[in-house]
């Protein structure tokens, strides 16, 4: 686990920070993302104010809320790392831009260990825009159709962010 913070650590020196945390690993009923992390079949945590208008020492009121999410393939399947890069690469991120979720980026870990970790992040308007996009998301056709054809079992964290004040990235 400190090695994964130790690498989000270098990539986002941009200057985003953490307002809002939700560090407790969910598991995705059969590869499918939740609106928030929460245990198997339980109700979604809610998503923490985040985005434009938000108050707090180093924190800028013009941020976007940012969503750090991370991926780990579950060793014993279904599926694989190559697998859900696929699902991304061929129909995951259409799907997230139809539904009005900004891409910023996609990694790939180095560390020993990450072989089968996947970490990426969005962008949204706000808190309010974050569900609203998941929700379309998780209801769209098409989503459900390539989950059950591309099976991938994960453990999810996600994280929400806001850029500091001195940041770049807004």
């Amino acid at each position: 686990m400190t090695q994964r913070f130790r690498f989000l650590h270098t990539i986002f020196l941009t200057g985003l920070v953490v307002a809002a945390s939700t560090a407790a690993a969910a598991q995705a009923p059969a590869g499918q993302a939740p609106a928030a992390p929460a245990g198997r079949g339980g109700p979604a945590a809610p998503t923490p104010p985040c985005g434009p208008g938000l108050t707090g020492k180093n924190i800028a009121t013009d941020s976007r809320c940012f969503e750090l999410r991370t991926y780990t393939v579950r060793a014993e399947g279904p599926g694989s790392i190559d697998l859900l890069h696929d699902r991304f690469r061929q129909h995951t991120n259409r799907l997230f831009q139809k539904h009005g979720m900004t891409i910023v980026g996609f990694w790939q870990p180095l560390n020993a260990g990450m072989e089968r970790t996947l970490i990426y992040l969005l962008a949204y308007k706000d808190a309010a825009a974050r569900d609203a996009a998941w929700a379309g998301f998780r209801g769209d056709t098409e989503w459900k159709e390539v989950v059950s054809k591309m099976q991938v079992g994960t453990q999810v964290e996600s994280v929400f962010l806001v850029s500091t004040d001195y940041g770049t990235m807004k």
